[in-house]
């Protein structure tokens, strides 16, 4: 486990203390850290600017908003099973990158070994699909990335097959209606509740890095949301979904998504098609899709055996779109 630059270790001592969500005095918290009470009030601020709930009561002292679990590698690790616990190997743990993918990436030009997962609890320049920002505040989120391997481009359709990885993960913690909308967002009641951003990189050996980033919202204040363009939703709004643990919840991710990487050079998509299609929350809906300037309008029916997305369009002929820069709209 390794930690980055961009929270300072003595806020995020502190941000630990408060986890709890009690009240701690700031005497208190001067003695425990060997600050000044200027030094709390400090140290409070810094949390505060990058997002954190701290509130201050005269006689009380300070509080968050809510209880936070942090992110512990340890317990990760201690909850992966059968294929994850033998393929999962480092776990890094940051307080703050700009972009865990971006940082995968570069390990694997480096040469990290196939398994290295990334988490951060903050990111400061988050990716989604189609050069979109993805909203990353300070705690209660999830952004994991994972680093694999592929000895050809054997990896048609991994998004969909990932997102299946996904909702199994969330459905055994409870959230039963949890659902996909091709080619990559994480949904529930139609809301997006996260989403997959898969990279791709050729390598010397002719092998291919892939980092897949998944990230999903836990507990995302609505101060933070205002540039997200569609409706969202996070585990925090969803009956059962406020006590889910963070790490067990990755946990769960890692140990659905290492058997399926270790075998889909060999199975592809398919073993997974007829369940994801089983999530698709918009199938047989009325839609639009955008690539580029142009614009369809139809009915969704399905997906390919590929994973290409099946528009059964208005001015008559079935047409299909690869994920790319492709856009999808319910109407």
């Amino acid at each position: 486990m390794s930690t980055t630059a961009g929270l300072s270790a003595a806020a995020r001592s502190l941000l630990s203390l408060l986890a709890d969500g009690g009240f701690h005095s700031g005497e208190a918290i001067a003695a425990s850290s060997g600050c000044s009470r200027t030094g709390v009030w400090k140290r409070i601020e810094e949390l505060r600017a990058l997002g954190v709930e701290v509130y201050a009561v005269p006689g009380m002292g300070y509080r968050l908003a809510h209880p936070l679990e942090l992110l512990d590698g340890k317990v990760i690790a201690g909850a992966l099973t059968g294929t994850a616990a033998e393929a999962i190997g480092l776990i890094e743990v940051h307080a703050q990158l700009a972009s865990t993918n971006d940082h995968l990436m570069r390990r694997a030009a480096e040469g990290a070994p196939a398994g290295t997962v990334c988490l951060a609890e903050r990111q400061s320049a988050g990716k989604g699909r189609i050069g979109r920002a993805w909203v990353s505040p300070l705690c209660g989120n999830v952004y994991l990335s994972l680093l694999w391997r592929f000895g050809r481009a054997g990896f048609s359709g991994l998004s969909l097959a990932v997102g299946v990885a996904a909702v199994r993960a969330l459905r055994a913690q409870g959230i039963s209606d949890a659902a996909l909308k091709w080619p990559n967002d994480v949904l529930w009641s139609r809301r997006k509740l996260g989403g997959i951003l898969i990279e791709v990189t050729g390598e010397a050996n002719g092998q291919y890095a892939v980092v897949i980033g998944i990230g999903l919202n836990m507990n995302l204040p609505d101060r933070h949301a205002g540039s997200i363009d569609q409706d969202w939703v996070d585990l925090a709004r969803i009956p059962g979904g406020a006590g889910v643990s963070r790490n067990r919840l990755i946990a769960g991710m890692l140990n659905e998504l290492a058997p399926m990487l270790a075998g889909y050079e060999t199975t592809g998509l398919a073993p997974y098609l007829e369940e994801w299609r089983g999530y698709h929350s918009f199938e047989g809906a009325q839609a639009s899709v955008q690539q580029g300037d142009r614009v369809w309008t139809g009915r969704i029916v399905g997906v390919s055996a590929e994973g290409l997305l099946l528009l059964a369009c208005e001015d008559g002929p079935v047409r299909e779109f690869a994920s790319g820069d492709v856009r999808v709209r319910a109407l």
